[in-house]
């Protein structure tokens, strides 16, 4: 007996939600790799800067002495001059892996200004903050 018209339109739909089932565990993957690649890509970016950081005072060359000496302060100017662009303070914490609660928000703003205060940073906008180029 020839199969109806609705037992191949129910064949076909079954077949087709598992395989959109397996594209969106795939996509699934595919993102969480993504943003591990991304995380890893500003994690080594900030550690270049901070070994020619390191680097230029063995060297001897004359250090910026309105750079303060925290680790936190040379993380967030290595990740400013890597991206290009102005930052917000929230996605600057995220690319420093250091949470979005308010605490380490208002936090991150606080250091800004006081990068902003020695001149190293500039407030392009109110929120957006950029390594400052002389």
């Amino acid at each position: 007996m020839p199969r109806s018209t609705l037992e191949r339109i129910t064949d076909r739909e079954q077949t087709v939600a598992a395989e959109a089932e397996r594209t969106r565990t795939e996509m699934e993957q595919l993102v969480g790799r993504l943003s591990k690649l991304e995380g890893e890509l500003v994690e080594l970016a900030i550690a270049r800067k901070v070994v020619l950081a390191l680097d230029q005072g063995e060297d001897g060359n004359a250090r910026n002495p309105n750079v303060p000496d925290n680790p936190a302060y040379q993380h967030i100017l290595a990740a400013l001059g890597d991206a290009g662009t102005p930052w917000r303070v929230r996605d600057l914490c995220q690319a420093l892996d250091l949470g979005i609660e308010p605490k380490h928000v208002e936090g991150m703003r606080f250091k800004l200004k006081r990068l902003v205060g020695h001149g190293l940073v500039t407030e392009t906008e109110p929120g957006l903050f950029a390594l400052h180029h002389q």
